[in-house]
């Protein structure tokens, strides 16, 4: 009969965050997978917990991943901790829970500490409808893309980055983004732990004089849809009506429910659609 593998949440700074649910299961299992064995042996300790630990992280994820998954199919249970926080959260063990899923393998997960989660629900911003983008990609091209589908979103948004990236990231937010309301959060947890609302343009003026310090994860607003609303209007009047017509057409939508389309996208009414075509005709 295979194993199980448990999906550990650990603390992201308070210790006391460790759930009895967890510290039992750690104790129990046959081994633990463990991001940073180093750093994860200092948690161990302070719950007295001896069970044996092996390596896994962003550099071994699939090569390691299918060691395990064969230990699993052995029979042996394994839980997965990351260094702070919900494991496969912007986490190499995303790859080990796959491969989990494909090969048939339980995999239950034992709830806890969530940087994103946490910051979202201190950041005054809405919580009903988020994304979590995690880091923004390092490849320039790639986080282009990512601050381009960024701009229409209505949704708060949640990201990670490192202090020494985070003016840089700022500044790209605000430059695609304009100012939007952000929460900066770090240390959450911890004894210094701060929280600061303000805008993408009052972070800047604020590390223009302070050093960032911690790791941040930062809740932005997300677009009204009165403003997408406006930008998409916008983007269809730099098309002339028979343009915006015929890419409806194209699709084989009827003239009539094309005009109708058309009215929606422009902020206009069909009749103000026809009046247009009949006249571009008569000239």
């Amino acid at each position: 009969m295979d194993g199980k593998l448990y999906l550990c949440a650990t603390p992201i700074g308070n210790l006391n965050d460790m759930t009895p649910r967890v510290i039992e299961t750690l104790q129990s299992v046959d081994l633990i997978a463990a991001e940073d064995t180093r750093n994860s042996i200092k948690l161990l300790n302070h719950f007295e917990i001896k069970t044996p630990m092996t390596s896994y992280h962003e550099f071994n994820k699939v090569d390691k991943a299918k060691v395990l998954v064969g230990m699993l199919h052995e029979g042996k249970n394994i839980a997965l901790i990351t260094d702070a926080g919900t494991p496969a959260i912007s986490d190499p063990g995303e790859v080990l829970v796959r491969m989990c899923v494909d090969e048939g393998i339980t995999v239950t997960s034992l709830p806890g500490c969530c940087a994103c989660i946490t910051a979202l629900t201190l950041s005054g911003l809405p919580t009903r409808r988020f994304c979590f983008e995690a880091f923004l990609p390092s490849d320039k091209k790639e986080r282009r893309q990512i601050l381009e589908e960024l701009k229409s979103e209505t949704r708060t948004i949640i990201l990670y980055e490192a202090p020494h990236r985070l003016t840089r990231t700022l500044e790209e937010l605000s430059e695609a983004l304009g100012d939007r309301r952000v929460t900066l959060c770090r240390e959450l947890t911890k004894k210094f732990e701060t929280v600061i609302p303000t805008t993408l343009k009052g972070a800047l003026s604020l590390y223009e004089t302070e050093e960032p310090r911690g790791e941040y994860v930062l809740v932005l607003d997300g677009k009204s849809f009165a403003e997408k609303k406006q930008d998409e209007i916008a983007d269809w009047e730099k098309l002339s009506i028979e343009e915006h017509m015929a890419i409806y057409e194209k699709q084989g939508i009827t003239g009539k429910e094309a005009m109708k389309a058309v009215a929606l996208d422009r902020g206009i009414t069909k009749r103000e659609v026809y009046a247009y075509l009949l006249n571009a005709e008569k000239e």
